[in-house]
């Protein structure tokens, strides 16, 4: 009987058969017991097919065409146009204690390679997988691509992933995966608006509470590419495939004697719980991190939709005075700071206060924030320059960009070729500077355009491809940021939620999910985002009555409760709002530090809806006591009743009193008189059996389009 290696966590089992001359993933999903896993290897392998190589054919660890694969192969490269089939065998195997990790050694004399591929079962039961490539001889191997890759089972043909634009990021699109190849390719330097994100293979009509499910996110902020791929023969004893790892442009890595390229991890998850289940055990993960946030999420307001580049002390002192009696946390200093900021033409690059505004620096303005108790935060764009300048009047070279000649700007920028470390050393410095100078507590790092003709400039205009050294040096600005300041909080920030994925996340606090704070958009861009993060990293903002990028007006109720389910804050002028405005945010506030424990800590769980412009959505505490849910209507609907609306996601064993929350406004309803419930729900609260939530539901109120009702549920014997 074959050895194998049989990894359990948190209801998922990962089995590997140390086959020879590679060894394979025979399951990935469901937990099993040992026994069960031990007797897999009798039926792994299926017949000989007609038409085919003459055994029965096998997916591995590391697929290549030496084993009759036909689809993407594990990696491809070459040595000067040689050296182009590799036949990896099995070269040693190491199993963490705990049992929950294993290493396969590779070696492959082809393309004299040492492969280290390492299978990791995180919290939450994710399977996170990471490559590591290392040259054996001298001469240069030429990389072209390295991809983790899963088998999964024929009953998964339903594919669920995302693209998206400005101001509508992760938006859903699903199809069957037929025969072939779908393969997503993010070539912006970094993964963009319209990033796969979460790539789900599932049974069909899986929802957000039914279904098996099984995904794939590559946690890296450069160039990406996801794929899943259906050959007719299957993948091994499997149905399909699904992958992902960085995309790498022609020539990127050249490996010579020694070297390494480690890919980034790629994290696979599965659940037969539907999207929910996939979720949360994603949360899990994610929660269980060393450098996840541990303190309360503060409430915070944002000046750029309150002043734009319009800065001026007073205004900007009164905004937090403002901002303080309500109950803010935190004041974060948009664009406009620096040396000839008055647009986004020029300044970016130089990093130092203008004078002309701020006669003497930040300090009046953050001594004025911390001294009513809040934390100060500050814009920065630090990966990119525009030629309006000093720093790129000095340093032309330092611009990723060939030698050739700019190609087209965005935004009137460029992005700062970081591999040069001269560059490097610059930025550092002078971010550096101004958070030990200041004292500063958080960062809004924005990001604000794609990577084109991402090349670094070198000797006789010999230029090399730039996305990934990019990417790698960005992430070493952050750790070393991080080293020198370790209680400073950063925010990755994209022109909105471009940059959104592990990678960004290992170094920095929270994302902002998008630009758009238009209460409709954000509940379908908040909606997907937490299929992968939990709230308390997707920033989340209240703007001003009309929006900024849609040009909608919405209810302030309708504002507020969207923004509750997320990192909260605020991004509006404040010094204008009446009494009654602030006295409504006041509210909001008070109940956002209330519930944040829940928000923050609980269990994200979304109903599945025949209408789409009806939505329930809520969070659930880990031990089930206590719920918030918003129910949300974004459009007219022909039906004028939504019946009963089962409440996901409960314990059914306890009682739940059913209140309804006021403190952001009650939200305008299409109805004469509410129902009895709700009149009760309104008051003192109406006592309900979880298991009448969960199987029989609530009648819920029809409300006006562009309005939210939200219940809070707790267990009165709690």
């Amino acid at each position: 009987m074959s050895e194998v290696v049989h990894l359990h966590r948190d209801g998922v089992s990962v089995v590997v058969e140390l086959s020879d001359p590679v060894p394979r993933l025979l399951h990935w999903g469901e937990e099993l017991d040992d026994g069960d896993a031990a007797a897999l290897p009798a039926t792994a392998d299926g017949g000989v097919l007609n038409s085919s190589i003459d055994q029965p054919r096998r997916f591995t660890v590391w697929p290549t065409e030496a084993e009759g694969w036909a689809g993407v192969p594990a990696h491809e490269g070459h040595a000067g146009g040689v050296a182009t089939t590799p036949r990896p065998h099995g070269a040693g195997v190491w199993v963490a204690d705990s049992g929950h990790a294993v290493t396969l050694n590779l070696r492959d004399a082809v393309s004299d390679l040492h492969i280290v591929l390492t299978y990791r079962l995180e919290v939450g039961g994710i399977l996170a997988v990471t490559p590591t490539l290392r040259r054996t001889a001298a001469g240069l191997y030429d990389l072209a691509s390295v991809q983790a890759l899963l088998p999964v089972p024929s009953r998964a043909t339903e594919l669920l992933d995302f693209t998206g634009k400005w101001c509508r990021e992760r938006a859903p699109q699903r199809r069957p995966l037929g025969f072939g190849s779908y393969v997503r390719d993010s070539r912006r330097g970094r993964p963009g608006h319209d990033s796969p994100y979460l790539m789900t293979l599932g049974t069909p009509g899986f929802g957000f509470r039914s279904g098996e499910v099984w995904a794939v996110h590559v946690a890296w902020s450069g160039n990406q590419r996801y794929l899943a791929e259906r050959l007719p023969e299957g993948a091994g004893g499997h149905g399909a495939v699904l992958g992902g790892g960085e995309l790498l442009r022609a020539g990127e890595i050249r490996l010579d004697a020694d070297d390494a390229y480690t890919g980034p991890t790629t994290y696979f998850g599965y659940s037969a719980e539907g999207l929910d289940g996939l979720a949360d055990r994603f949360h899990r993960m994610i929660r269980s991190r060393p450098v996840h946030p541990r303190k309360p999420r503060p409430l915070l307001v944002n000046t750029w939709e309150a002043v734009y580049y319009h800065h001026d002390l007073q205004r900007l002192s009164r905004l937090a005075e403002t901002a303080a009696a309500i109950g803010v946390e935190q004041l974060v200093l948009d664009d406009g700071w620096f040396s000839g900021r008055r647009d986004d033409t020029a300044g970016l690059g130089d990093w130092t206060v203008d004078e002309a505004i701020w006669p003497d620096g930040l300090a009046p303005l953050i001594d004025t924030v911390h001294g009513l108790g809040m934390r100060f935060g500050l814009w920065v764009e630090p990966e990119m320059v525009n030629t309006d300048s000093d720093l790129a009047r000095q340093h032309p070279d330092w611009i990723l960009a060939p030698s050739a000649g700019l190609g087209p700007a965005a935004r009137h920028q460029y992005v700062l070729d970081l591999s040069n470390e001269q560059a490097w050393q610059h930025v550092f410095k002078r971010i550096d500077r101004l958070v030990t100078q200041y004292g500063l507590d958080f960062l809004k790092w924005d990001h604000n355009r794609d990577l084109l003709e991402a090349v670094s400039r070198g000797p006789d205009r010999r230029d090399r491809p730039g996305p990934h050294a990019q990417t790698t040096a960005l992430y070493r600005l952050l750790d070393a940021l991080r080293e020198r300041h370790p209680d400073l909080e950063i925010e990755s920030c994209a022109a909105g939620g471009a940059r959104v994925d592990l990678g960004i996340l290992a170094r920095t606090d929270r994302v902002w999910a998008s630009d758009c704070n238009d209460p409709i958009e954000r509940q379908h861009i908040q909606r997907w985002t937490a299929q992968l993060l939990p709230p308390e990293l997707i920033g989340a903002h209240v703007g001003g009555p009309t929006s900024h990028t849609t040009g909608r007006t919405t209810a302030r109720s309708f504002q507020l409760a969207t923004a509750l389910f997320a990192h909260a804050g605020i991004e509006a002028d404040l010094t204008t709002a009446t009494e009654a405005e602030l006295e409504q945010l006041t509210a909001w506030a008070r109940m956002y530090r209330e519930l944040r424990p829940l928000l923050h800590a609980g269990r994200v769980v979304r109903a599945d809806l025949d209408d789409e412009h009806s939505l329930l959505h809520g969070v659930v505490s880990p031990d089930g006591a206590e719920a918030i849910f918003a129910w949300v209507q974004l459009a007219t609907t022909p039906s004028t009743s939504s019946g009963r609306v089962l409440v996901p996601g409960l314990d059914e064993g306890r009682d739940y009193l059913v209140r309804v929350r006021s403190d952001a406004g009650l939200p305008s309803m299409r109805q004469i008189t509410p129902a009895p419930w709700l009149d009760a729900a309104l008051g003192e609260g109406l006592r309900v059996p979880g298991r009448v939530l969960t199987r029989v539901g609530l009648p819920m109120p029809t409300l006006d389009p562009g309005h939210a009702l939200l219940l809070h549920l707790t267990d009165p014997a709690a």
